[in-house]
């Protein structure tokens, strides 16, 4: 790759670069609207700041002009956060990649991307972390449109920050986001304060979904279900739900398995995602489904709709509506534009209650992939919207290899933007990687995606087949002994819970604690007076205030 540099920019060393990372704030801050006039840097430019002086940039790499930047010293040790306002010269849009090449390897990295267009100024946002350290790297700006003459950029930041810093955002958010303070007020008979009572608060339940998903080999397999029973408070169908499994042959619908899933979670008060109505890949259409055309096919699909969903109204609590929509359009091409705008409305009116999703992947798995980019998923939502469809949730697969964190986060920015509910609905680790490293990289994600404002649930791809196998990752053996995997769950799931909080009143009469979200018991006593309650922590940033009166039985 011939990159001819127009700007050389000195970044700082690693000492330096700690010295900026150090006890600076992450910044939630992106743009979804293409604007006249570009915002100032984020972080004040970080180690660009001074970049933000310079009017253009440009550098010609493989015919398209990109702006580039040198970077020395850029370590394995930190994460990056890199972010710009970028413009183009020629076609009316195009997407745009920020790339970073090391030189010692010769290997570049994309590292964010955005849908840009010629009339105003487009955010990209991104990030990464090396694998290896580099003392010379290039930072540069790429579009694969050959008529996209020039790239423009502004605002230009990259900003550094150490594990500890970035894991520390995390810690914080979740004590924003996912716990809440509790405080504890107890009275005698006649309202005077209490002091020294005891109090014990112990967790029901968890408000936050975290599931996997499920298959046919849980029903009667009860190992399974007790082992599923003790972690998740959340489920996916694998396949059960799937027009492929519901309807092999055109009038021959079989619910079966989809209703004995169904009965499994709820006796057991598991919530449940509807996964899924369409799937856009003709590689998993019923082969009836498509040989149909026209009005054919359109009774069909109406069909599909009014079959599930009645079946199924009030049972789950998600649908995903078209599946890999972003890649595929089976239906679209068979049945016009406005086939999606179509499913949707037939299934809200079919299913009121239930919230409706796109989902698809490699929207935050990595950035090569402009087809769902998070300005594409933004596209086509919009798109979509003009035909009159309301949308309510974005289903991200995450079927990660190697995550690239700081672009995971720099996603979930984008897409929150949009004040819809994001859900991680299909998480697991490549099996390209040994069951250690899959552990360990599946910690990253979960960590990232629990402590992420915008996120509100997050599924795992992990069911278990009859032969104790999994699409990519098991959480454990044939004998329900925990994988690395399973065991980074649990050690979680122990983490993003609050068992008992105990302790006595103090000199004001209150006992104040930190818990997460859910459903608790609570005990007072005091002396040989003892009262028993219920109480719900619900996301809020208000203290949560309960009042507690003991007094003798009339």
């Amino acid at each position: 790759m011939l990159i001819i540099l127009v700007l050389l920019l000195l970044t700082p060393g690693l000492l330096a670069q700690r010295a900026l990372a150090d006890g600076l704030r992450y910044d939630y801050r992106a743009y979804t609207e293409c604007q006249p006039h570009p915002e100032p840097p984020l972080y004040n430019g970080g180690v660009l700041r001074w970049a933000t002086k310079i009017t253009d940039f440009s550098t010609q790499d493989e015919g398209n002009y990109s702006p580039a930047f040198v970077l020395y010293n850029i370590s394995e040790a930190m994460l990056y956060a890199f972010s710009c306002w970028v413009k183009i010269d020629g076609p009316s849009s195009a997407h745009v990649k920020a790339k970073i090449l090391t030189l010692e390897n010769t290997a570049s990295q994309c590292i964010g991307t955005a849908l840009v267009r010629n009339d105003c100024w487009s955010f990209l946002k991104g990030g990464f972390a090396l694998n290896s350290s580099s003392q010379t790297s290039v930072l540069y700006l790429q579009t694969a449109s050959p008529n996209a003459s020039t790239i423009s950029i502004r605002s230009a930041s990259l900003q550094p920050f150490s594990p500890d810093n970035w894991n520390q955002h995390r810690e914080d958010r979740i004590q924003m986001i996912r716990k809440r303070f509790v405080n504890i007020h107890v009275s005698d008979g006649n309202g005077s304060r209490v002091v020294g009572a005891k109090v014990a608060v112990h967790q029901i339940s968890r408000d936050f979904p975290f599931g996997s998903a499920i298959s046919k080999s849980i029903i009667g397999n009860k190992p399974y279900q007790d082992w599923f029973n003790r972690r998740f408070n959340a489920a996916v169908f694998e396949n059960e739900l799937k027009w492929y499994a519901t309807e092999p042959s055109p009038g021959k619908e079989d619910y079966t398995l989809a209703d004995q899933l169904l009965q499994f979670v709820q006796s057991n008060d598991v919530m449940a995602r509807g996964h899924n109505i369409f799937w856009e890949d003709p590689k998993y259409t019923p082969a009836w489904v498509k040989n149909l055309t026209g009005s054919q096919l359109r009774a069909a699909v109406v069909g599909r709709i009014e079959s599930l969903l009645s079946r199924y109204k009030g049972d789950f609590v998600h649908w995903d509506v078209s599946n890999e929509m972003l890649h595929f359009d089976f239906y679209e091409n068979r049945l016009g534009a406005n086939a999606t705008a179509e499913f949707f409305t037939t299934a809200k009116s079919a299913d009121p209650l239930a919230t409706l999703f796109l989902n698809d992947f490699n929207v935050v798995e990595v950035c090569d992939d402009v087809s769902s980019s998070a300005d594409s998923y933004i596209s086509r939502l919009r798109q979509l919207a003009d035909g009159g469809v309301i949308f309510e949730g974005i289903g991200l697969e995450g079927h990660f290899g190697k995550p690239n964190i700081p672009y995971v986060r720099a996603v979930l920015d984008k897409l929150g933007m949009l004040r819809l509910p994001i859900w991680l609905t299909e998480i697991d680790i490549s099996s390209s990687f040994d069951q250690k490293t899959q552990a360990a990289y599946l910690e990253e994600v979960l960590r990232e995606g629990f402590a992420h404002p915008s996120v509100d649930g997050i599924m795992l791809w992990t069911a278990m087949s009859a032969k104790a196998s999994c699409y990519q990752m098991c959480l454990t053996d044939a004998n329900f002994t925990n994988l690395p995997a399973g065991d980074v769950v649990d050690r979680l799931l122990t983490e993003w819970q609050t068992r008992e909080a105990m302790g006595a009143t103090n000199d004001r009469g209150s006992f104040n604690f930190s818990a997460f979200l859910g459903e608790y018991k609570l005990t007072v006593s005091y002396q040989n007076l003892t009262t028993e309650g219920t109480f719900s922590l619900a996301r809020s940033d208000d203290t949560k205030h309960i009042n507690v009166r003991l007094s003798r039985p009339a």
